[in-house]
């Protein structure tokens, strides 16, 4: 486990110190896998606690690597692209001095607040640096773009992860009689909280599968419409506006408490 402080030019000038975390619970198997998170509720014991879950679902699924998890004590929304640019090269850069990263060594991926671009500037970083020593530098972390290294479906893998649970679940007739409902997705119900890259994804494969979701929340606001809502219509809008207010199909809009959709 290792925790540091690395500087964070904002783009007004100020200096910042931010806390960085990354944690290999098991290195029996090399490489170790783990995601990246940015989130400014990020912490010593959630990082460890992370990264012994991965190892344990790395040997569920026979993957032969052992559990590692990282993070950044930051909110990302209050951060401009150059501003997460900065801290996620200075934090590769770091890992890379300590000896925490590599294709054979603790493979990053993303996890909450981190994508694509973000995995894609790590790679980049890694390259720079290891590019003529390490013949699989490209493999330093997943996630990236496709153009840079990243593989077709990775990017809707959770959330299809989700949807396949849920499904599965709700294939067994001792569970639906229990909710006192048919067996299957179709024509249920379901409200998701969260509609970033598992959310969204795991509600178009649902909707796919002919569910309805009646409801979506996001931190700053949720929506609710009975007849349920066009997925792919709600995430272009908050894509484009940040916001779930004003999207299409929307009967009754929460903003102060969007968690209280949660019971609709």
């Amino acid at each position: 486990m290792i925790r540091f402080n690395i500087p964070l030019r904002r783009d007004d000038g100020r200096l910042e110190t931010v806390t960085c975390y990354r944690a290999q619970h098991s290195t029996h198997k090399l490489p170790c896998k783990g995601g990246t998170r940015y989130s400014d509720h990020v912490d010593l014991q959630e990082v460890e606690a992370l990264a012994s879950l991965m190892t344990f679902k790395l040997a569920i699924a026979d993957v032969p690597f052992g559990g590692g998890k990282g993070g950044i004590k930051i909110n990302p929304r209050e951060l401009s692209q150059a501003e997460l640019e900065r801290v996620t090269r200075k934090y590769t850069m770091e890992l890379i001095k300590k000896g925490f990263i590599g294709a054979a060594v603790d493979c990053l991926g993303p996890d909450m607040g981190t994508n694509e671009q973000v995995m894609t500037w790590i790679k980049d970083t890694y390259m720079n640096v290891k590019g003529e020593q390490d013949i699989n530098a490209e493999g330093c972390c997943t996630g990236k773009f496709i153009a840079q290294g990243g593989i077709n479906g990775r990017n809707e893998s959770t959330g299809l992860g989700v949807y396949y649970a849920i499904r599965e679940l709700c294939s067994y007739k001792n569970f639906a009689d229990k909710c006192g409902l048919p067996k299957g997705v179709k024509d249920r119900s379901f409200i998701v909280q969260g509609f970033g890259a598992v959310g969204y994804w795991a509600a178009k494969f649902l909707e796919k599968d002919g569910s309805k979701i009646t409801t979506i929340i996001e931190y700053n606001s949720a929506i609710h419409n009975p007849e349920g809502f066009d997925v792919q219509a709600v995430k272009d809008y908050l894509t484009e506006h940040g916001t779930l207010k004003g999207a299409p199909g929307a009967v009754e809009t929460e903003i102060a408490d969007p968690n209280s959709f949660m019971l609709k």
